[in-house]
């Protein structure tokens, strides 16, 4: 259940991203409420914001009283999270080995940064080796049939890679068993304009990094157009689907 993630690569692209992520984010708002609605009564005052973006969670935890220590690979992620004055603490790390003392937060929350890991088990096993007894893990994170768009349409046009595979819904739901976690998913659809503004989406919250690597291909406006005709979409416009999936401390 591992990938080969460059997490400096995964770095630089969210660090691109940094500066418009928010205007792009729509996907992380949405499987945020999700995580938030699932959450369970937490006690403690510590919270770890694993893969925090720009802050946006952890600033609302904040407002409802947390003391919240922000942590990202990326530091232009980390800068604009500081320069929303989103937390308490601020923590370069990255959450295959969390940089944090054993028993050291009641709460570990992490929306959409897991499926950045190398390994999805060794990731839920470092927030549960962070987190106090008694303590609560709230993650979010992308499983199969997530972008299956992009594949589809640039399957038309060539065999290379253009964005990335997931784990399936069992191979996640098997680590969140390990964790005693409850695992339950949904499955969003997204709708653009065009194609471009699709893609675009991805690029804004830098998730066009591939666990491949770069793919290395220029969009020409005759690349555009074939990916316009062949991208699915219906009466709402371009489709671009998501299969998200929660893990949360049974309550």
């Amino acid at each position: 259940m591992t990938l080969r993630v460059d997490k400096q690569a995964v770095a630089r692209a969210f660090g691109r991203a940094a500066g418009g992520y928010d205007a792009h984010a729509a996907l992380q708002r949405l499987s945020g409420d999700a995580l938030l609605a699932r959450a369970p009564a937490q006690s403690g005052l510590q919270l770890l914001d694993a893969g925090c973006g720009t802050g946006w969670y952890s600033r609302l935890w904040r407002e409802r009283g947390k003391q919240v220590t922000a942590l990202d690979l990326s530091v232009q992620m980390l800068q604009q999270a500081r320069d929303n004055d989103a937390a308490q603490h601020y923590l370069i790390g990255d959450i295959d080995a969390l940089p944090l003392a054993e028993n050291s937060t009641d709460v570990v929350w992490s929306n959409l940064a897991v499926q950045w890991s190398d390994d999805l088990p060794g990731a839920l096993g470092q927030f549960r080796r962070v987190l106090r007894p008694g303590g609560v893990l709230l993650f979010s994170t992308l499983g199969d049939g997530s972008l299956q768009e992009v594949h589809e349409a640039w399957s038309h046009l060539d065999a290379m890679p253009h964005a990335n595979r997931f784990l399936s819904e069992p191979q996640i739901a098997a680590a969140c068993h390990a964790q005693q976690l409850c695992c339950t998913s949904e499955r969003v659809t997204l709708h653009f304009p065009d194609a471009l503004s699709a893609m675009r989406s991805l690029k804004g919250i830098g998730a066009t990094h591939l666990h491949q690597g770069r793919d290395g291909q220029i969009l020409t406006r005759q690349r555009l157009s074939q990916l316009e005709a062949h991208w699915p979409r219906d009466r709402h416009g371009y489709r671009l689907s998501y299969h998200l999936i929660y893990g949360v401390t049974a309550s």
